[in-house]
């Protein structure tokens, strides 16, 4: 086989030479150019992905091509509100004008030297991101689940040199119903056989106990090897579930009475998306870390941080840990201009007031066709009762079809979460979408 492949090619050498002395082009490479010069339809970019792409997503079929504030527009022109923010990536909206120019400021300055070497950037950063939220260090990293796996590792290494936990027998408790991303730490804590299932061994030293259940916790703590307990102040993948008024600041007390770690998943209920600066701020807690990721860019660079004081950040040493994109200029350039247009705009304000007028209008749906509206701030689902007419696919679906996107988690939950900038004319408009899209089943 190698032999023939061999002589196909050497035959088909003399015919590509005389092409290119010749100056003529292939008809296969011009009719390529040909078509990459004309736009693709909705169909031919669905089969593209499906082609020549991992099979490890199902997105909503919609092919989009632009977005500006609220709004995506696919590649035939139609416009959408969002509601789903990439996650609640897109926190200050989508390709917001002040992180835009920071980003092609930096970039056409200085993008990237690793850690190896200093730069004029990241101390600015450094300094900026800690004085904002309080915290004496920060450990820059580049996406959300580098940030989780870098709060592990600090709160084991934390146990090991400061509260004398023995060789290699740190536990880290977990929230069933989690979700931090998709490597081996992170699906070794996770309950979602679709995070797991497959992938074994997994990770030790990680436990499991009930979201939202204070006596669990309690119990867990017990245990004197145990160094952290990491936890999302809303449960944002699991379908936006939101504990008991008081879970967190018990969650502190319980944390600082049994010498551990209390470690804020605040990725997705960070950076003003429930109402607050950070979630934890509806109970004035104050976490030993803090994981930000997904707005922190504002969603036009991968950029994640984690924050704690010294006695917690100061145990990792040179080479123990890194990342040779984490706090690279242009990530910092971008993510101080992010945390400036949340302030600026005064963000969290602007979601706590339209979350609660979205809730209030959602609330006006059959309660037998959605039972339940739960949320803070502008972070916020409805759970559809299924039938055999209707689910929360299709139920996405049609909202497509009536200009808002937004995503089923969970089979039944629909999560709804625009960017913060949505004003009140808006928000009634998309929930009149959302109402009539249900209400035509």
């Amino acid at each position: 086989m190698i032999s023939k492949l061999s002589h196909s090619l050497r035959s088909a050498a003399p015919a590509l030479t005389r092409a290119v002395h010749s100056g003529t082009r292939p008809a296969s490479t011009a009719a390529s150019k040909l078509k990459m010069d004309q736009p693709l339809t909705a169909e031919e970019v669905y089969a593209r992905e499906e082609k020549y792409g991992a099979h490890n997503y199902r997105p909503l079929p919609v092919a989009l091509e632009k977005g500006k504030g609220l709004y995506l527009w696919d590649v035939e022109g139609n416009r959408y509100y969002d509601f789903l923010s990439a996650y609640s990536a897109v926190n200050q909206g989508h390709c917001h004008p002040k992180i835009i120019a920071a980003l092609n400021a930096q970039a056409s300055k200085l993008t990237l030297t690793s850690r190896a070497f200093y730069n004029d950037i990241l101390g600015a950063y450094e300094e900026y991101i800690t004085t904002l939220f309080g915290y004496d260090k920060v450990l820059p990293m580049n996406t959300g689940v580098e940030g989780g796996e870098t709060a592990c590792k600090l709160a084991r290494k934390w146990a090991y040199t400061v509260k004398g936990v023995p060789k290699n027998q740190a536990k880290i408790i977990f929230a069933n119903g989690n979700f931090w991303g998709r490597t081996m730490a992170a699906i070794s804590s996770s309950t979602d056989p679709s995070s797991y299932e497959g992938f074994g061994p997994f990770m030790p030293g990680f436990g499991l106990i009930p979201y939202n259940d204070i006596p669990a916790l309690e119990k867990a703590l017990q245990d004197p090897n145990v160094a952290a307990f990491m936890v999302e102040p809303i449960q944002g993948e699991a379908g936006v579930v939101v504990p008991d008024a008081g879970y967190l600041t018990t969650v502190r007390q319980l944390c600082t009475q049994n010498n551990v770690l209390f470690i804020a998943d605040e990725v997705q209920t960070g950076l003003a998306r429930t109402g607050r600066r950070l979630a934890v701020d509806h109970e004035e807690v104050r976490p030993d870390i803090v994981i930000l990721g997904k707005a922190l860019s504002g969603g036009v660079y991968p950029v994640s941080a984690v924050l704690c004081d010294d006695e917690v950040m100061l145990t990792i040493k040179p080479g123990e840990h890194g990342s040779t994109y984490g706090g690279n200029p242009l990530a910092c350039g971008v993510a101080m201009a992010a945390l400036e247009v949340l302030e600026e705009e005064k963000l969290a304000e602007n979601a706590e007031k339209m979350g609660q007028l979205l809730r209030s209008e959602l609330s006006k749906l059959p309660k037998e066709i959605v039972p339940i509206v739960r949320g803070k701030g502008l972070l916020n689902a409805i759970v559809i009762k299924e039938t055999k007419d209707y689910d929360a696919w299709r139920v996405c679906i049609r909202l497509r079809d009536n200009g808002l996107l937004a995503k089923p988690t969970h089979g039944d939950i629909i999560r709804l979460a625009p960017p913060l900038i949505i004003k009140d004319h808006e928000v009634r408009e998309c929930a009149d979408i959302i109402q009539r899209t249900i209400m035509s089943f």
